[in-house]
């Protein structure tokens, strides 16, 4: 069984950084799609980041240039750096995997079968 573990959320002023990881307990070259996923309340769930085959990057748009998607196969861990967070940041963080192996990896979370809980990021303005 797949188990994904996100740390690095907390309560942070706008405009400062944070860095969540994302720890799988198998290879995470087994995955063709990782992904970050955010939920705010009372809103949908959205992807903010995610890497797909060739480490295809892909962002929304409300983070590109603000956040950062990597990976370290070594140490089985998907990371998301947070720069200039906002008070829109504020959501629960969501790490995702999938075994899709052609194409980019859908938007909306099809292509993503394993989950995290989610660690709380909070921007205050």
């Amino acid at each position: 069984q797949v188990q994904l573990v996100e740390s690095g959320g907390g309560s942070v002023a706008a405009g400062g950084s944070l860095r969540l990881s994302c720890a799988v307990s198998q290879t995470i070259l087994a995955f063709g799609c990782m992904g970050w996923f955010r939920q705010a309340p009372g809103k949908e769930r959205e992807e903010v980041a995610a890497i797909g085959m060739r480490d295809r990057t892909t962002y929304a748009d409300s983070v590109k240039g603000r956040f950062t998607i990597s990976k370290d196969s070594a140490e089985d861990t998907l990371y998301l750096q947070m720069n200039y967070l906002e008070s829109e940041d504020t959501a629960v963080y969501l790490c995702a995997a999938g075994r899709k192996y052609y194409g980019d990896c859908r938007k909306d979370g099809a292509d993503f079968a394993y989950w995290g809980q989610g660690t709380q990021v909070t921007v205050s303005s």
